[in-house]
């Protein structure tokens, strides 16, 4: 007998930290956004695409405001006040997932840019001819 799917969802209960980590990766496609305590361990992400859109619209400083809007609220009800943030990537959407999350009401201790720089290592891949 098929058991009734609506009984399978988790209840998110109320974490006892105040404090975490919100990871921003911004890409040339898409932004996607973690909340994670200050281990390490994910809490909650979104993106561009799991607040509805998809292809060349993901990658737009709207969708990572709507994707930082849905993270800080769910850490607001789930008890945190104060996160840091550490940036990734040279995408369109990380100065308005920061300015969201810090509008939102999440007091922000500090930002950290964290984009992986060479110091002269792989070859690049060839220019391309427009």
């Amino acid at each position: 007998m098929a058991r009734n799917r609506s009984s399978r969802t988790k209840k998110r209960k109320k974490l006892n930290i105040d404090r975490g980590v919100v990871h921003i990766k911004s890409t040339f496609n898409n932004t996607i956004i973690t909340l994670s305590d200050l281990d390490g361990n994910t809490i909650l992400w979104a993106s561009g695409g799991t607040v509805g859109y998809s292809g060349s619209k993901k990658s737009t400083p709207y969708a990572a405001q709507l994707a930082a809007d849905k993270i800080a609220k769910e850490a607001l009800k789930l008890g945190l006040t104060r996160v840091s943030i550490e940036v990734k990537g040279p995408g369109a959407g990380r100065e308005a997932a920061i300015r969201t999350i810090q509008a939102a009401g999440l007091v922000v201790d500090s930002i950290k840019d964290i984009t992986p720089i060479p110091h002269n290592g792989c070859r690049p891949r060839r220019r391309r001819r427009v």
